[in-house]
């Protein structure tokens, strides 16, 4: 299950219970320890490399505020 924080980025929680913790060691939910399917996995990249760029885009768009902090 893919949800999307405040700041508008994807987040994975774990398709039984909703949690969002997860051992990276062993692709399972901390809460009720179900294995993350490697759908989820791919369907989570993807939802992430769309973030990316469209938040890209975004900092590439004329008028576009300037982050200090990204020079």
């Amino acid at each position: 299950m893919i949800f999307h924080n405040p700041a508008g980025a994807p987040e994975l929680a774990c398709e039984q219970c909703g949690c969002r913790w997860f051992d990276r060691i062993n692709d399972t939910c901390y809460e009720c320890g179900t294995k993350v399917s490697d759908e989820s996995i791919a369907e989570f990249n993807l939802a992430v490399e769309r973030f990316r760029a469209r938040e890209t885009a975004r900092a590439d768009a004329p008028g576009a505020p300037v982050d200090p902090a990204a020079r």
